[in-house]
């Protein structure tokens, strides 16, 4: 999805602007591959801020579109999912990632 039209739906969510941030930086993580919630929380300025990462990928209306499920620990653990974790590592083996 284009970055300006993914913008503006996310602005009409009524989400904040950290949360739109998290997610659009969520957004351009190339399938297959993960990033952790402290490397969003520096991406977005925030580099101490990886539970606010968190709340904000929870709060992702499009999970489907807006690959949150990219986003794991820095430990290598799979962390939380809004749909929860098993259909998070289904989602994570379908993008051809590779887990612990």
């Amino acid at each position: 999805m284009q970055r300006a039209r993914l913008l503006s739906i996310l602005k009409n969510k009524g989400l904040s602007n950290f949360q739109i941030k998290v997610l659009t930086i969520a957004a351009a993580i190339p399938k297959g591959e993960t990033r952790t919630y402290k490397w969003v929380a520096k991406l977005s300025g925030r580099p101490k801020a990886c539970r606010a990462v968190g709340n904000a990928l929870n709060k992702n209306p499009f999970p489907v579109i807006i690959p949150c499920h990219r986003v794991i620990r820095s430990n290598g653990a799979i962390g939380g999912y809004k749909l929860g974790t098993k259909k998070k590592i289904r989602a994570l083996r379908s993008d051809g990632a590779l887990l612990k």
